[in-house]
């Protein structure tokens, strides 16, 4: 692969905004000698590029060894600085863009996008050396200084767009605990006709009443589980009967299921209509399922006669800020206090503390 002077890529041309550039599908072996990182002490106005933020490496790097027999890595996209030869296979059809690209071996490649996952593949390739005989693309452009590879920076990430949680969850297979929340979210009635599956936060016009995400973060906290723990399938189907139950005692979301009420009512009239309440919910219940059975769902039974109108003024201060609802972790915490005093169950340790600082 490699001649005395030069590296030579087999890769397809193209064009984008009236330039070559060209995609090669590179060993992963080769990336950490490829791309060299030498700017960390250089200032951020004289770089093209983000120092890497190491906390990020360990978490694709662990998913790559971790998944080695099934994994996705998008490609790389790199700047040559230097003039380059483009050998095509052939004159005419197909074969004048596919070919061989040299690369003089003193040049240098600078990434434009994907400077984490070169430095995670070379720590992926410490513990797993099998990885460094698998692929990835690599983009290369000509480098045309400096303001150029900055530009093609600032391109790269500004439409970037991080998926929703929601969505995330919906799509994750790997995640024990976004297996919990689809499970969850298809046995419970309520939740399997009113669950917005796509986004994490829910439009005024929605006709939808929760969230995904939310179901998953308060189904986390009511199993109290960890990351990558394994969850049992009684554990599954226990989180099942406890939400059905909460949602058989929650009249004004049956009225939504129904559809004699309008979810944008809810939305603008009451608390419980929030995902503050559901994860105060998801608190409550890790209390609860300690207790037999007969006596958490008998506790449920009450949550019927709460008001959850946000005209509440017991809700100042604990669901709301200012008026606004609020799902901070202490607002967490203070509507579930007073979700707990109503059905009465006593609080644990933390709350109580929680409790005593809101009324000092």
């Amino acid at each position: 692969m490699n001649s005395e002077y030069e590296n030579t890529f087999p890769v397809v041309r193209g064009i984008q905004a009236g330039r070559p550039c060209y995609i090669a599908m590179c060993p992963m072996r080769l990336i950490p000698r490829l791309f060299i990182f030498n700017e960390d002490q250089v200032p951020p106005e004289l770089r093209a590029q983000r120092t890497i933020n190491t906390a990020r490496v360990p978490e694709i790097s662990n998913y790559l060894v971790d998944n080695s027999r099934d994994y996705t890595l998008s490609s790389i996209t790199a700047s040559i600085n230097t003039k380059v030869t483009f050998e095509p296979l052939s004159d005419t059809g197909h074969g004048q863009n596919m070919g061989v690209l040299k690369v003089p071996m003193d040049a240098q490649i600078l990434i434009n996008d994907g400077q984490h996952r070169r430095k995670a593949i070379e720590e992926a390739i410490k513990e797993n050396p099998e990885l460094g005989h698998d692929h990835i693309s690599v983009l290369f452009f000509i480098d045309e200084g400096l303001v150029r590879s900055q530009q093609m920076f600032a391109d790269l990430n500004k439409h970037a767009v991080r998926p929703s949680d929601s969505i995330s969850t919906l799509y994750d297979h790997r995640d024990a605990v976004a297996d919990l929340a689809r499970f969850v979210q298809k046995k419970v009635r309520i939740f399997s006709r009113l669950t917005e599956l796509e986004k994490s936060s829910i439009s005024n016009r929605s006709t939808k009443l929760f969230t995904l995400s939310a179901i998953k973060n308060a189904t986390k906290a009511l199993l109290s589980v960890a990351k990558n723990q394994p969850i049992e399938q009684s554990q599954k189907e226990l989180a099942a009967e406890y939400w059905n139950e909460v949602a058989a005692n929650m009249p004004d979301w049956q009225e939504a299921l129904n559809k004699t009420v309008a979810t944008s009512h809810l939305r603008e009239q009451y608390v419980h209509a929030h995902g503050v309440m559901l994860q105060a919910m998801g608190n409550i219940g890790a209390d609860l399922l300690t207790m037999p059975k007969t006596k958490w769902k008998k506790a449920l039974k009450k949550l019927a006669k709460i008001d959850w109108s946000r005209a509440n003024v017991d809700w100042a201060d604990r669901a709301m800020n200012h008026g606004t609802i609020s799902k901070a972790r202490n607002n967490v915490f203070l509507t579930g206090n007073y979700i707990k005093q109503s059905i009465g169950v006593s609080l644990n340790p933390t709350e109580k503390e929680v409790e005593k600082q809101y009324k000092r």
